[in-house]
């Protein structure tokens, strides 16, 4: 079954240098059948759909689910226009987007689509994710301590929380406690019998963290 094209929206704004370029390059990815539908707004003539979406400066682009601030080249527009809605293209949006230190980014992204947190799953359980990128996730999770949208990934943390690397095993031993769930305190005491010193710590940590949550 062949996927439907992502729609997409663009601002821009009189006198913007690289606006003309990002315009033509979306409206190409028109012509070719890439996106299905383009909304283009001057925000010079029309500064209410600027206000509406909090954007201050041009060009803004948003693709499918993939939100593009700044002079994005035409063959990067055609990336993200192929990656939309993918899993495999959000968590490359995620990742990318981390290790430039776009945080507040990929918070306002999960925050707005959490359908899509799922897709972390796959980022933490890379032996050589960058370091940025690992501390971007972590940041993440830490801002959704207690959420329900965290608990549902409880049975996945929990996966992990026996991988062989132990990073990712105290990283998900750690996330297990963030879920503040008490259903987890069985794989965090488990972890208390670790090999590795610094989880068998995560793990106490967690265990008393999940006890302050209960009382």
């Amino acid at each position: 079954m062949t996927q439907t094209p992502p729609d997409a929206e663009v601002l821009i704004a009189t006198g913007c240098a690289h606006c003309p370029t990002v315009l033509q390059a979306l409206t190409d990815l028109i012509k070719e059948g890439l996106l299905r539908e383009l909304r283009v707004s001057n925000i010079v003539a029309d500064p209410g759909r600027a206000q509406e979406l909090g954007v201050r400066t041009t060009p803004w682009a948003r693709i499918g689910p993939f939100t593009l601030a700044g002079n994005y080249s035409p063959k990067e527009l055609r990336h993200w226009a192929e990656q939309a809605g993918s899993e495999a293209g959000i968590a490359d949006y995620i990742r990318s987007h981390l290790k430039e230190g776009e945080l507040q980014t990929i918070e306002t992204f999960l925050r707005q689509q959490p359908e899509w947190l799922k897709v972390i799953i796959g980022l933490l359980e890379q032996d050589d994710l960058e370091i940025q990128v690992r501390l971007g996730l972590d940041a993440v999770l830490e801002s959704l301590a207690g959420s329900d949208e965290l608990k549902q990934l409880a049975p996945e943390f929990a996966r992990l929380s026996e991988n062989d690397n132990a990073q990712i095993r105290g990283d998900a031993t750690h996330y297990l406690a963030l879920t503040g769930d008490p259903d987890v305190r069985p794989q965090l005491e488990k972890r208390l019998e670790d090999d590795s010193p610094d989880i068998r710590e995560i793990a106490r940590e967690g265990l008393e963290q999940l006890e302050q949550t209960q009382t």
